[in-house]
């Protein structure tokens, strides 16, 4: 059995949901109270009570030795020894223990030298008040341990509590997961707690209610609102078969949805745990700055002691409190705090901005590596394009019209299922034309199809369907070539025997694709298209997009190969796709980058995830991660800065320790604040 840090109740270790922190592993007795764990809440109420311990008892103790009262200085002292002691070995403690580990994992942290200074002026202090003789000089610094720690805990609070406030894209998130379910069982309906709800049950979702699990409707129309999902304002309609997403609400209609993802298999799980992981992820910076700082804390260390050596020998000689003080003060004012959440703020931050703008960040490797990107690749179809043909032209010809062009090829098509035909069947339906039932329906394979519509007879297919009927009009000859050279599928219309016109149909660019394009390559990023398309077509469709470099005829296996050779030409690569044949290339790229819309599997393998199927998003990403690292190194720099501009003035015995403490602490929360301002980002395209 073990202790919820949370709730205090006592819950099984096997069975329930664990964490480990500092070391140490919790047991949580329910979800909502790893929710709470993912606040700082329990972080700030212990140190909240830390620094209330500490400046209730500190400040007494400073007063009494700044202002003595009438009492013997021994007395005194016994006075302060027993104010100051208790915040020394409470409050102080978590230093202690951060020394031990430091000592343990032969790695020198801040905890080192916040525990040396504290503990030097305490000893020195005790030693004053029960063995006077020693040194010969009745002053003691027990208001300094005190004060120094109860300012560095008061800058751990303001800075657990900033770093709460970061994470609150990841809590956003976390509250949208409805907490039960409707389910319909033997014919009743039983509400249950959504963690109880199977794959394969039938839920109940009234209007207004947020749909419990991710799955498909199988009966009821209703339009919801996916806004949390998509970032889309507009309620997406929705009919039997459609997917529903869990924690998206449902508008209007009541709708029966079968269970088809639960628990940690949704879409809103996955977000959370991809979003968790990035902010608790290690960017290679970090590393950096962790390797700085096992060199610096010794560093400062070895100046410390030399700071007490001179001052003890050469400055003051044997004067030990004269050399004790600047000595205190060079541990403190060189601790590093800021430096180690330098990196870490930042990420947390930047990540969860990213979450709120549909960019789920994988982790703080892939941030960084993406503002290093000089080239991209699109995979076209799906990606650049929207993965299904559309109509784009109807020409007609010898005096037809437009309408009755439509009217005749979609009325034959109507006995097809190919994508070609969906087409054109769907837009004369968006026309709002009224549609004849074929007779006699042929579908001829790889050329086209052959009907009776209203009596004519119809053929509508490819220009070798078409030689039947002899050579094409001069003018039918030169419209299908214009078509064509466009990247176009142009489908030739023939009504009893006579060309009448053309009906070209492509797979359209999505409409956020040319901004995308645009905007990257004014941040001098290449762009380049991958596609399995002849030249010609591949090259049409990259003038539309504004896309100098074409790489065609590219069968999905040779992707990843495409993405290799690049690199070797020493450039840094992302790859940006949707299907399970773009994974390979996702994976070698150096930052994979998948459509939110696409396949699991494409997901898995990017780096960056795109809620939205918007390619500005891209752009975004690529913003978010500059921004992310250009506040990152400006962290770094001040907190480097700063720390080792003030070391001179204090070994020169010219800054108080309890000033050191607190300029230490305002240090962290100035890191800490200047990771907050990444709150304000918002993606330019």
């Amino acid at each position: 059995m073990a202790v919820d840090p949370v709730c205090g109740m006592y819950v099984e270790e096997t069975t329930h949901l664990q964490a480990e922190v500092r070391g140490r592993r919790y047991f949580f007795c329910a979800e909502s109270c790893m929710n709470t764990f993912l606040r700082p809440e329990v972080e700030l109420r212990r140190l909240r009570w830390m620094v209330i311990f500490s400046f209730a008892l500190g400040i007494p103790t400073m007063v009494l030795a700044f202002v003595p009262p009438p009492i013997s200085v021994s007395t005194l002292n016994y006075i302060l020894f027993l104010l100051a002691t208790p915040v020394q070995f409470w409050p102080g403690s978590r230093f202690y223990l951060g020394f031990r580990d430091a000592i343990k994992n032969r790695a020198a942290n801040m905890d080192v030298l916040i525990a040396v200074g504290t503990s030097a002026a305490w000893g020195y202090s005790t030693i004053v008040t029960f063995a006077p003789s020693v040194f010969g000089d009745p002053a003691t610094y027990f208001e300094t341990a005190a004060i120094i720690i109860g300012l560095i805990l008061l800058g751990k609070y303001a800075e657990e509590f900033t770093k709460g406030k970061a994470g609150d894209a990841l809590r956003k998130l976390m509250d949208l997961q409805p907490r039960t379910a409707t389910v319909l069982r033997d014919g009743q309906e039983i509400q249950v707690p959504v963690e109880q709800v199977a794959v394969g049950d039938l839920l109940v979702v009234r209007p207004g209610e947020r749909i419990p699990v991710d799955g498909t409707i199988l009966e009821g129309f209703s339009a919801v609102d996916e806004s949390m999902i998509t970032g889309e304002s507009l309620p997406v309609d929705k009919k039997p078969g459609d997917e529903v997403i869990g924690a998206t609400i449902n508008k209007q209609g009541l709708l029966r949805v079968r269970a088809a993802k639960v628990g940690s298999d949704t879409a809103l799980a996955q977000i959370i745990k991809l979003v968790e992981d990035a902010q608790l992820s290690r960017a290679p910076i970090q590393r950096l700055a962790d390797k700085a700082a096992s060199i610096f804390v010794p560093a400062v260390v070895g100046i410390g002691l030399l700071t007490f050596a001179l001052w003890y020998t050469w400055i003051d000689p044997g004067i030990f409190i004269r050399a004790l003080i600047p000595f205190i003060a060079v541990l403190i004012i060189a601790c590093p705090c800021a430096l180690g959440i330098a990196t870490p703020a930042a990420l947390m931050v930047g990540t969860g901005k990213g979450a709120e703008n549909g960019l789920l960040i994988k982790g703080g490797e892939y941030l960084e590596k993406a503002r290093r990107i000089t080239t991209i690749v699109f995979d076209k179809t799906g990606t650049l394009t929207k993965g299904k043909p559309a109509v784009t032209d109807v020409v007609p010809l010898e005096g037809a019209t437009s309408e009755g062009i439509l009217h005749l090829a979609a009325s034959a098509e109507r006995g097809s299922e190919h994508p070609i035909a969906e087409a054109i069947v769907r837009k004369a339906t968006e026309q709002n034309l009224r549609l004849s039932e074929p007779q006699g329906f042929e579908a001829i394979p790889g050329h086209g199809v052959r009907a009776t519509v209203d009596g004519t007879k119809v053929l509508l297919g490819n220009r070798k369907l078409m030689e039947q009927l002899g050579p094409l009009p001069p003018e039918a000859e030169e419209e299908l070539t214009r078509l064509e050279q466009g990247g176009k599928t142009a489908m030739i219309l023939a009504a009893d025997g006579r060309v009448l016109g053309l009906v070209a149909v492509a797979d359209t660019p999505k409409d956020s694709a040319v901004p995308a394009i645009q905007a990257l390559r004014k941040m001098g990023i290449e762009v380049v298209m991958l596609t399995g398309d002849n030249r010609r077509t591949a090259e049409a469709i990259a003038r539309q997009l504004s896309i100098d470099k074409v790489i065609p005829e590219v069968v999905p296996g040779e992707k990843a190969e495409v993405i290799k050779k690049l690199q070797g030409e020493g450039k840094v690569v992302a790859m940006v796709g949707d299907g399970i044949n773009d994974a390979p290339a996702l994976a070698q790229s150096d930052v994979g980058i998948a459509i939110g819309s696409g396949t699991d599997i494409a997901m898995e393998a990017g780096g960056i995830v795109l809620i939205k199927d918007d390619l500005r998003d891209v752009v975004g990403s690529v913003q978010l991660s500059r921004r992310t690292v250009g506040k990152i190194k400006q962290n770094l720099f001040w907190a480097f800065f700063y720390n080792t501009a003030l070391i001179p003035i204090a070994a020169a015995g010219f800054l108080d320790p309890i000033l050191a403490g607190a300029a230490m602490g305002f240090s962290s929360v100035s890191v800490v604040s200047n990771s907050l301002l990444l709150r304000r980002f918002r993606p330019s395209v």
